[in-house]
């Protein structure tokens, strides 16, 4: 199929190149643009108790709101604010809430600080747009006009909550996506020119992977996520930038290599390119299917930004596959070889690959020392991931700390108590629906109070229960921050007890941002119990498919999950003995290491495969194999993985653990999985690996070294692409 692929491709060069431009204008002309949400609750379904508690203030206490935003208030010398300011700051706040800044629906006064430093003020918002772009707009026209207000006060005014979380994560992201981006070009750039020592190659996977391809595959991500009404975060765009350029390189690498091996070997340029495609095609459809599976995996997810994550990320896959099997193809195959690799000589000669081949030479006399080594030092960094700790707090991650919102977090937490700008709310309705006439609310409220880590608990009789009686709030004040372990604990043992302790035919609903983030917690662990085993069975059934073998594709899953877990273990040892590491960064880490780290095992175990089919035992094939395959796993290997640490220079605590993370997962998966592991383990086993199939089996001699269209008795193509 891959041979065909590669002719048809070869034979019409300018028709498939026009085909990819006119899909790409077109798809990025009607697309709609990729919404961003910063909305931790809408990431969770409604079944979850946070989203009931939220669901029951709508309906009970229409009046009552969770800000979308913070107007905070302080003097500019820190000191307390003088009845002047206080009038000041009354009529900012009513000047505010006068200018009708859409999406804003009141502004209204807050409460002082104790130590009389600091007051706010609350900006309710259309609870309909929470986390959409339009209200990071509002946020960003408020925080402009309080600042003008404020001019000729004494006064400094900032702006913080979730709107203005979401405007300065937007700026984040977009901060990180240039830096992404522009470290990525200039890593891919050197990289090739060394390799290659071609201009027009070091240049020509960019040109291609972003005009044509990121625009493709972003105009689909947008369409998909409109259509199936997907949760979409920031983030998600620097991540995009960075993926189709790593990936994409690497098919590119894998097809160039191949070309070029197949032109040292004599083949005419046309028929060399059809040869190269036919040979690495295989393995980057396979590899690029693990890919897919294992990110479409993530659709089952109870988290609203994984089911998006997920699907946009096996999009982009897929749009880079179908260009490295055809659109780099096309054009390499119209620029006569010495145009393409000028002005380089090297091209023409076969490397001795000395490092490599001495690589293997010691791999197949001592598979079992390599497979030793490698794997302690695999299971030793393992080890690190028990102290793993999560951090649940969206916002925090993704927004450097100097940002404004950030700033106003950090300043109400100092300034009223470390649960006051996150507070926990109790709400009590009868199970049957009926009024909750006769209850005793001073008694359960004296109850909540009573619950470990509860600093506060109030009711109001006025405000507190709904017009018609079927709904009482209790507002909460926990002792710790929102997004604290501690409190996530608390919230917990208050669910219990407010179960428990309901009057009779009652039921207790616990919400608020301490609730989300423990709802968070338990989406998370069913995503791990359920993502986790089900991407491994597609991988496995993806590598049994490809391998023609049941014992191969089980001992690369062992490798993986080992690889998996010492990148973890090695990420929680830098990063994780603090606030902890991003909540869903285990299950990223794990679908892009295990995925894109099957990728080299992939190309190893089918160059194993290719050597053994020329006869060779499978200690020797291993040697052979890593001699030829060992530069490209290398090359693209170090390109991948320094294109993914460039989002570690973007100002993002998120995007850096992430960067990292996959950073590393993909240097060992590169530099010991695929070098020694595999092939150490591969040759170990011997032809066993390959059972029940004889996927191994030496061929008739000559026909692998042909690999041309003789082969299916299909005629050769001559330099100008006719038969």
């Amino acid at each position: 199929m891959f041979h065909r692929i590669g002719r048809v491709v070869v034979r019409h060069p300018v028709w498939t190149i026009v085909a990819w431009v006119v899909a790409a204008v077109a798809i990025a002309a009607t697309a709609p643009s990729l919404p961003s949400n910063s909305d931790e609750s809408s990431f969770l379904p409604k079944s979850y108790q946070s989203i009931k508690a939220m669901d029951l203030q709508e309906k009970a206490f229409p009046q009552a709101f969770s800000p979308a935003a913070i107007v905070l208030y302080q003097r500019e010398d820190g000191g307390k604010l003088t009845a002047a300011d206080k009038t000041d700051i009354q009529q900012i706040t009513s000047k505010l809430g006068a200018k009708k800044i859409d999406q804003v629906q009141r502004v209204i006064p807050g409460t002082p600080s104790k130590d009389g430093k600091y007051t706010d003020a609350l900006v309710q918002m259309d609870k309909n747009s929470a986390g959409q772009p339009k209200q990071a707009d509002a946020a960003k026209t408020l925080r402009a006009d309080a600042k003008d207000l404020a001019k000729g006060t004494d006064l400094k005014v900032l702006l913080g909550g979730q709107a203005a979380q979401g405007l300065d994560q937007q700026d984040a992201s977009g901060n990180s996506s240039k830096v992404a981006f522009l470290g990525s070009v200039l890593i891919i750039i050197i990289t090739l020119l060394l390799i290659f020592r071609s201009p027009i190659i070091a240049f020509l996977p960019l040109i291609v992977l972003t005009a044509v391809v990121y625009l493709t595959a972003n105009g689909l991500i947008a369409d998909a996520t409109k259509v199936f009404d997907l949760k979409a975060n920031s983030s998600l765009s620097s991540l995009l930038v960075v993926v189709v350029l790593g990936v994409g390189t690497d098919y590119f690498l894998f097809l160039m290599f191949r070309y070029r091996e197949r032109l040292r070997a004599g083949d005419e340029p046309k028929q060399a390119m059809v040869n190269a495609v036919a040979k690495v095609g295989e393995a980057i459809a396979s590899a690029a299917g693990v890919v897919i599976a294992s990110f479409l995996a993530l659709s089952l997810s109870t988290l609203g930004f994984l089911t998006q994550l997920g699907p946009a990320l096996a999009i982009l896959v897929a749009v880079t596959l179908l260009a490295g099997l055809t659109l780099f193809p096309a054009i390499c195959s119209l620029i006569p070889p010495k145009a393409l690799f000028w002005p380089g000589k090297k091209w023409q000669q076969e490397p001795a690959n000395a490092r490599f081949a001495a690589i293997g030479r010691a791999v197949g006399r001592r598979p079992g020392i390599a497979a030793l080594v490698s794997g302690v030092v695999l299971l030793a960094l393992t080890a690190g991931a028990l102290g793993f700790k999560a951090n649940f707090d969206l916002a925090s991650t993704s927004i450097p700390k100097t940002a404004e919102s950030m700033v106003v977090q950090d300043s109400m937490v100092k300034a009223y108590s470390a649960g006051a700008a996150d507070p926990t709310s109790v709400y009590l309705v009868r199970s049957d629906g009926k009024s909750l006439d006769g209850v005793d609310f001073n008694a359960f409220k004296d109850k909540l109070a009573g619950a470990p880590g509860v600093a506060t608990a109030a009711f109001d009789p006025t405000t507190g229960l709904s017009k018609d009686h079927t709904t009482a709030l209790f507002n909460l004040t926990l002792k710790y921050s929102g997004a604290s372990d501690k409190a996530i604990s608390a919230v917990g043992d208050l669910r219990t007890l407010a179960k428990a302790d309901a009057p009779s035919g009652t039921e207790a609903v616990v919400g608020g941002t301490s609730a989300i983030y423990r709802d968070i917690n338990a989406a998370v662990n069913h995503d791990y119990r359920t993502v986790f085993p089900v991407a491994a069975i597609l991988i496995l059934l993806i590598l049994c498919l490809l391998l023609r073998s049941l014992v191969a594709p089980w001992f690369l899953i062992i490798s993986v999950a080992l690889g998996f877990g010492a990148t973890l273990g090695t990420t929680v040892l830098l990063f994780g003995r603090g606030d902890g590491l991003m909540f869903m960064l285990p299950i990223i880490m794990y679908l892009f290491v295990v995925a894109i780290g099957t990728d080299y095992n992939i190309l190893m175990v089918a160059r194993l495969r290719e050597e053994a089919q020329e006869g060779r035992e499978p200690r020797e094939a291993a040697a052979e194999a890593l001699k030829h395959a060992g530069p490209t796993i290398a090359s693209a290997g170090f390109i991948l993985a320094a294109t993914f640490a460039t989002l570690t220079l973007g100002g993002n605590s998120f995007l850096t653990q992430m960067g990292f993370a996959i950073a590393f997962g993909i240097v060992v998966a590169a530099f010991v999985m695929a070098m020694f592991f595999t092939p150490a383990l591969t040759a170990l086993i011997g032809h066993a690996a390959w059972w029940p199939g004889h996927a191994d089996r030496a061929k008739t001699p000559g026909a692998v070294a042909s690999a041309g269209p003789e082969a299916e008795g299909l005629p050769e193509l001559d330099e100008t692409g006719r038969r």
